[in-house]
């Protein structure tokens, strides 16, 4: 199979499955078995395993919203006339509590921290299966893999609203938890990320799509990282420094025939083939099938073209980046065979054989696109995106290392990500400012349209210098609001707790 087969329902703490074999992880509608009686098999431990994944495929996150939210506020993209005001709402700054993407960004993650922490709690009732029905490497690696989620979907959640409920317990009740600050719920995400690259598997030994140990380590370096501790982060990402390499073709990242390659780290899986008949259902539950994702469509010239990439994005390449002919559509290309895009008007007579599309734009996203087969998107695109890959935790382990004075290790890293770009590598006399700016532009161009450049924004200080002019606010926008539905749901959060602001 080209992935994992995780078809997406929903429990809160109890639930069943049909049953699955190694090729085709299939999860059923619940059916209300209790914990007591669940626990007994496999092939119930990774169901309930696939069940904690199948939130990244919500509408929510990876499926519509997500993408949007960071590339906008991050003004990597420019908004069409058609762009819908919940998204344009991201690129004006203008959301508040009510708005509801961010109130299911919020649900899907936390229903995700639900199915974690039911896997979690039910560690001594998996250890108790024999073992001649599950291996202890498998049960362990199993807990891992709940751990490694949790860990991810804090890590989404902390970094957009800083204090937040830290649950790590089944809920007794519906009452509701207390924001906890942000530091402990970074300490339990560390806490979580040390178990699971204790206990999960090599990124050969595992199937495509689940966490590896490769993708604990990166995710640890990240938040500590994060935290400004630099150190830690580079201890951590020492652990997977040389195991994985960049792709030769910087395109092959995100061609859906190439996925899982040698600088993948994480990555939200979809596949068109597997169903999509819950799409527009799943804002944040992640029931039944959505294994599809609607960036293409939304992203692309030939179709719904809601947004394009900024002047700001398009004037950051140097001369010669070839990153820039393979993230972006520009006059002259050709897609899908013999057509030809342009920004002007098309010749008279068009030659035999060409289809000229106007453009009315400088450029387009070619990046997380189906052009390069298909004449148009659809909905249902199933190339994945990626959470973390290799050239990513090059440039953070530049970062720390020139921060803690490290200049020349620094500019060794990311001339390993500017070699295959076909640039000139940085000389090695750089100041420790002159590096950092060479990290900034560098992670703005390698990573454009992959989620990342707002919150690197936000923890470098330098949201409001690039922002501000499209109404990013200071002491503000660096978090969004903890959701109105929140709020009236839990009783232990008031709207004295608000974040700043809002």
């Amino acid at each position: 199979m080209k992935k994992i087969k995780i078809i997406l329902m929903s429990f809160v703490t109890l639930f069943a499955v049909n049953g699955c074999d190694e090729e085709d992880f299939a999860l059923s509608n619940p059916s209300g078995l209790s914990p007591e009686t669940y626990f007994r098999t496999e092939a119930q431990v990774q169901s309930a395993v696939n069940a904690i994944y199948a939130n990244m495929q919500t509408i929510g996150l990876y499926t519509r919203l997500y993408f949007f939210e960071m590339d906008n506020m991050s003004h990597e993209n420019a908004g069409n006339p058609q762009l819908e005001a919940d998204k344009r709402a991201f690129l004006e700054y203008s959301f508040d509590a009510s708005h509801p993407p961010i109130s299911w960004y919020w649900d899907s993650c936390y229903r995700g921290i639900n199915k974690a922490n039911f896997v979690i709690n039910n560690e001594e009732r998996i250890n108790a299966i024999p073992s001649s029905l599950l291996s202890d490497e498998k049960k362990a690696r199993f807990i891992g893999e709940a751990k490694y989620m949790r860990a991810f979907y804090y890590f989404l959640l902390v970094t957009r609203f800083g204090d937040i409920p830290l649950i790590t317990d089944i809920p007794d009740d519906g009452s509701g938890f207390p924001r906890t600050p942000r530091e402990q719920v970074y300490d339990q995400i560390v806490t979580d990320l040390n178990d699971a690259s204790q206990s999960l598997w090599e990124k050969d030994r595992t199937e495509n799509g689940r966490a590896t140990q490769g993708a604990a380590y990166a995710l640890l370096g990240k938040t500590h990282l994060y935290r400004e501790q630099y150190q830690q982060a580079l201890d951590a990402f020492d652990d997977i420094y040389g195991e994985y390499s960049l792709e030769d073709d910087y395109f092959a990242n995100f061609r859906e025939e190439e996925e899982f390659g040698p600088e993948s780290i994480f990555e939200v899986q979809f596949d068109d083939d597997l169903g999509n008949s819950a799409v527009w259902n799943s804002n944040s539950s992640g029931e039944d099938a959505n294994e599809v994702t609607f960036r293409g469509q939304e992203y692309g010239f030939n179709d719904w073209f809601n947004v394009y990439p900024s002047e700001d994005l398009l004037d950051e390449y140097e001369e010669g980046d070839i990153r820039f002919d393979e993230t972006f559509y520009t006059d002259g290309d050709s897609w899908a065979g013999e057509t030809v895009i342009r920004t002007g008007p098309a010749p008279s007579p068009v030659p035999e054989g060409e289809t000229y599309i106007p453009l009315e734009r400088r450029a387009a996203w070619r990046k997380y696109q189906n052009y390069y087969k298909d004449v148009n998107e659809d909905q249902a695109s199933g190339i994945n995106m990626k959470v973390i890959r290799y050239a990513d935790v090059l440039l953070m382990m530049a970062e720390a290392e020139n921060a803690l004075g490290n200049q020349s290790e620094a500019i060794g890293y990311i001339n390993e990500v500017r070699e295959r770009a076909e640039l000139d590598p940085l000389p090695m006399d750089l100041s420790q400012e002159e590096v950092f700016d060479a990290i900034v532009h560098e992670r703005m161009v390698e990573l454009a349209g992959e989620q990342v450049r707002f919150p690197d924004l936000v923890r470098w200080g330098l949201a409001a210098d690039y922002l501000s002019e499209y109404g990013f606010q200071a002491g503000k926008n660096e978090l969004w609001p903890i959701p109105n539905d929140e709020i009236s749901a839990n009783e232990n959060i008031g709207q004295e707790d608000q974040n700043p602001g809002y």
